[in-house]
């Protein structure tokens, strides 16, 4: 596997950041989780003047041989469909990302279907869908280490073009299961646990899904190496981002977290190099319930809970906003001795 060097965060400045926000003209802790995130950018980029560049968001998109479980209540055609809707600018993550000025990268990795060649969607396709991990692992080896290879060299070239701040998207029919399944297998928790409804399923159709992931639980339970645990039951897309998310921490960017299938990366990720949370901001949680799991797993707090559970790296896009807010006040704002003003 592609070796990442993820140091934990430099706490040197901690101190000197805390004072600076502190000294800000408002009283302590008014800002509230706005303090918190211009801490983390502080710390993240070992600065007292942070600075946003180029924000990025990533959307892989692959397909899941587990969809012939009939986990899902969408075909599998909706996955091409959607990354044509990506492209033609029509779905909310282009919305979101106009809105807020923010790159957006599509990757092909592995959906079943025959893309012609754009400037506009990257061709990292490994295989036309990952296998039934109920059958057999959804990956080989050497495919789960090409995907990370291939997410890490697209952070690489982003970062190379000056952004230091990244989220992540998918699109991918029956991953909600892949991510239950491998959060389920990383932190413990059972299928009953953390299984919901992913794109519309009912009750029948949530403990449907939760049987076949314990049944691939069951079949695949001797299997303890992380990467063999992500090759076993994730996919490509989610491959994908975990080596993104590995190359974007060992470059010493902002991550932000995005929903569900997002953060089964970063949980695969953190297996892998557990700082590499230390570069994260959680967007938001997700109401898919097992977000709320994942979350407690990696004992993080989300920014928002506006109640979504699209996918597509949307709450990451909803909530830069609110990350540009943090590094304004941080950089801009007066400190009680510049305005003159009295301070306790």
């Amino acid at each position: 596997m592609q070796e990442f060097t993820i140091n934990a965060i430099n706490n040197d400045l901690n101190e000197q950041i805390k004072r600076k926000i502190d000294l800000k003209t408002k009283p302590l802790g008014s800002l509230g989780t706005l303090e918190k995130i211009a801490f983390k950018i502080s710390q993240i980029q070992n600065t007292l003047t942070p600075s946003l560049s180029k924000p990025a968001i990533l959307v892989c998109a692959g397909d899941h041989g587990i969809t012939e479980e009939k986990v899902s209540p969408f075909p599998q055609e909706v996955t091409f469909q959607m990354v044509m809707n990506f492209l033609g600018g029509g779905a909310a993550i282009n919305v979101f990302c106009r809105q807020h000025n923010i790159e957006l990268l599509v990757a092909d990795t592995g959906v079943n279907y025959d893309f012609e060649s754009s400037n506009n969607l990257l061709d990292y396709k490994i295989r036309k869908g990952t296998r039934n991990f109920a059958i057999e692992p959804a990956m080989t080896s050497a495919e789960c280490q090409q995907a990370i290879k291939n997410g890490a060299k697209i952070i690489t070239e982003l970062h190379a073009k000056g952004s230091n701040i990244v989220g992540f998207g998918e699109m991918g029919i029956g991953n909600t299961t892949s991510a239950t399944a491998l959060l389920c297998k990383y932190a413990g928790y059972t299928a009953q646990e953390a299984s919901g409804a992913g794109t519309g399923l009912d009750s029948k159709g949530i403990e449907h899904k939760a049987n076949v992931i314990n049944q691939a639980l069951e079949k695949h339970q001797t299997i303890k190496d992380p990467l063999d645990i992500l090759a076993t039951f994730g996919g490509y897309e989610i491959a994908t981002i975990c080596g993104a998310i590995l190359k974007a921490a060992e470059l010493k960017m902002t991550i932000l977290s995005d929903g569900f299938i997002a953060t089964s990366a970063l949980i695969a990720a953190h297996a892998i190099a557990p700082h590499v949370t230390d570069y994260c901001l959680f967007a938001h949680q997700s109401d898919e319930q097992g977000h709320q799991l994942m979350l407690k797993h990696l004992k993080a707090d989300a920014i928002l809970n506006l109640g979504m559970r699209l996918g597509e790296g949307t709450g990451s896009a909803v909530a830069y906003p609110l990350v540009q807010s943090a590094v304004a006040f941080m950089n801009e704002m007066s400190s009680f001795e510049d305005a003159g003003v009295s301070n306790v």
